[in-house]
Parts: structure tokens; C-alpha cells; sequence
């Protein structure tokens, strides 16, 4: 894996082979953050980044100088590793959860500008996060919701979907406040 965009691009890392995740690809993080870099501004952003395995992605807002970026996942090797490499690499603006992200969401009251939600492919509660998000007000009024997921699984029967992205077999569907949709 490796940072592609802001102060650590270029910078490779090597999570343990032992870690129950499936990063997200280079080539599909590439196409998600050139399609979030013609819609925001990185800077000062407040990041949820939900089954967040490696870091992967949570090292990329960080990178391009997110304010906050809050890296929840429930195996505490993953938050470990996340700990370790924000400290070796001096990241100090991602601050690692371990907790069920569901029993998280349900219980968070901070609102965030973007919610990236990478769950595993199997888990059949992939609709549940857009229903809790919405339900519980989570995100800004002008905040983004991105979901990855299987590109054979479909999750625009929700109000807020906007638009989905396919990358071979995996595909981003994007959320926002219905007043506030527009394509990405």
C-alpha cells in the first residue's frame, strides 16, 4: 500500500499479513480521492473513517491535512498497527477507536464532513450505515458519505444516495443530504 496525494505521498507501508482486512486498491483509492479532490478542500476537514482495517485511507486524509480523522475498527491488531504507523511517520491527527462500528454509530453525537465506510464484502448490514448516519444526523449539511462495496451489491434505494462509482469489483456509492445531491 502506499499514500498517493499530500505531505507523505510516495510513502509505502506494510501492514502485518495477519490482519483480517482487504484494503482498498491503489488504482480504486487513486480514482475516490481524484473524484473527492475536484469537490473538496482536504484542509480542515473532519473525517470518519468506519472498518478502517490498515489505515489505509485514514493515512490519506491525513496526509492531505485533514483536521481529525477517526479511524474506527473493531480488531485491535488493526488499531494497533494504525497507532504505530501515525506514530512513526508523526501523523498526530488520526485518532484510532476500537469499537463495533454499529454500536459506535449508534452512539456518536459529533458530525463529521466526510464518513468513508470500507465494511467487509460478506456483512449483510452494508445498507444499515447510510440509514444510521441519516437517521442520527452525522454528517454536515454539506457533508459526503462514501461506501465502499461489492459492485454486485446496490444501495441507491436510499434517499440520500447520489451516485455510484464501479472499479472492477468493487465499487464507492456516494450519500449526501437530499437538498444538498449533486453528481460526484
Amino acid at each position: 500500500m502506499r499514500i498517493i496525494g499530500g505531505k507523505l505521498k510516495g510513502l509505502r507501508f506494510f501492514p502485518p499479513t495477519n490482519l483480517p482486512v482487504r484494503p482498498t486498491t491503489d488504482m480504486a483509492k487513486e480514482a475516490l480521492f481524484n473524484i473527492l479532490n475536484n469537490q473538496l478542500d482536504f484542509e480542515g476537514l473532519k473525517v470518519l473513517d468506519l472498518f478502517s482495517g490498515t489505515g489505509n485511507i485514514s493515512m490519506e486524509f491525513a496526509s492531505r491535512s485533514a483536521a481529525e480523522v477517526v479511524s474506527v475498527d473493531i480488531n485491535m491488531g488493526c488499531i494497533k498497527y494504525l497507532k504505530d504507523i501515525s506514530k512513526k511517520h508523526q501523523v498526530d491527527n488520526i485518532v484510532p477507536f476500537k469499537a463495533d462500528v454499529f454500536k459506535f454509530l449508534k452512539e456518536e453525537t459529533e458530525t463529521f464532513d466526510l464518513i468513508f465506510a470500507d465494511p467487509p464484502y460478506d456483512l449483510p448490514q452494508i445498507p444499515l450505515i447510510a440509514e444510521i448516519v441519516f437517521d442520527r444526523n452525522l454528517l454536515k449539511p454539506e457533508g459526503v458519505l462514501i461506501i465502499e462495496h461489492p459492485s454486485h451489491k446496490k444501495l441507491d434505494n436510499h434517499p440520500n444516495f447520489s451516485e455510484q462509482r464501479k472499479y472492477g469489483h468493487s465499487s464507492f456509492s456516494f450519500f449526501r443530504y437530499s437538498n444538498n445531491i449533486t453528481s460526484v
